[in-house]
């Protein structure tokens, strides 16, 4: 891939060159080639794509309703619908351009064994990195979450480092009691990067039929309602990796460059976009001129050099207290 590295908003993200610090990300875009058919969007107006969540057989999804607008934001619980990891290798990245942008896989399992197969039918493919969904219920731990439980964690980490050495990004959930302990882990199973956060799960109720109306009964909550929970996470995240030069794909609520120079500050790397490109599909273009002039009103050379300028004010009280 041809990238200008002398562009400002250049980003070298484990090893790997992005023409921007913007991700389109996993879910939002299908798998990628869905999206160029946007008039007016290029591929070279974001550093990564994620592609959506594969698993080792085809899988069908949820029943429906799968989405459901929010007043400031999304619920999804579409239960990973894809054709399986073997038609993703075989069909469809083939017809990618990788001259573009990068491409991450993102790897999904309900055993550590799939996550392995997946993992490995990956390595073995042009792809330039792979994204852990550690999100998914464990079904030999009675449906557990993955990224629910550190230990947990680092075991699908570990499995799946020892069978690639492409870079590995493990996609934490915000739905955890200690998500730096939970990084922690992750780095000593040999991630070498981040991305958070997933969703937060949430719910929504048809009070005519007092059922809810997602078919799953909770899904995923996306969107600007998400987006100062994911910042503190961010954060939190970036006090265990700033020492051991991990970097994080922030995200979460992310609709203009305001927003993504936030998580920048927060110690984000580079950002994510998803929810706000199903209401304005051309936005990548905004944010990077937004970033752009951020950059040289603040005389910051490239935005490598925003990542964790976060400067705290002094302890006061408890979060807890009003």
């Amino acid at each position: 891939m041809t990238t200008t590295s002398d562009s400002p908003l250049a980003v070298d993200f484990c090893g790997l060159d992005f023409n921007t610090p913007l991700v389109l990300l996993s879910g939002c875009v299908g798998f990628g080639e869905e999206y160029t058919r946007v008039d007016g969007f290029s591929n070279r107006d974001v550093g990564a794509i994620c592609l959506k969540g594969t698993t080792g057989e085809p899988r069908l999804g949820n029943q429906p309703h799968r989405i459901y607008e929010t007043p400031d934001g999304m619920l999804n619980a579409i239960g990973l619908q894809n054709p399986g990891v073997d038609k993703v290798v075989r069909e469809i990245l083939p017809g990618l351009d990788f001259s573009e942008t990068r491409f991450i896989a993102n790897v999904s399992g309900s055993t550590i064994e799939e996550y392995e197969e997946v993992t490995r039918r990956f390595d073995d493919s042009p792809i330039d990195a792979i994204e852990i969904n550690i999100s998914c219920p464990n079904v030999k731990e009675g449906g557990v979450a993955f990224g629910n439980d550190p230990a947990m964690s680092a075991r699908v980490v570990e499995a799946c480092r020892k069978l690639t050495d492409k870079p590995l990004i493990t996609k934490l959930s915000p739905n955890q009691t200690d998500i730096a302990a939970n990084a922690r882990g992750c780095i000593e199973a040999g991630t070498d990067a981040f991305a958070v956060i997933n969703t937060l799960m949430g719910m929504a109720i048809d009070i005519e039929s007092r059922t809810p109306i997602i078919g799953n009964n909770q899904g995923g909550l996306s969107g600007p309602a998400i987006k100062p929970v994911a910042l503190l996470k961010v954060h939190q995240v970036y006090q265990v990796c700033r020492d051991h030069d991990i970097p994080i794909i922030g995200q979460g609520g992310i609709t203009s460059s305001e927003d993504a120079i936030e998580f920048l500050i927060a110690g984000a790397s580079a950002v994510g976009i998803g929810t706000a490109l199903f209401y304005d599909p051309l936005i990548c273009a905004k944010i990077n001129r937004g970033i752009a002039d951020y950059l040289q009103r603040h005389d910051f050379a490239s935005v490598r050099q925003l990542t964790g300028t976060l400067s705290l004010n002094s302890p006061g009280k408890p979060a807890c207290c009003p």
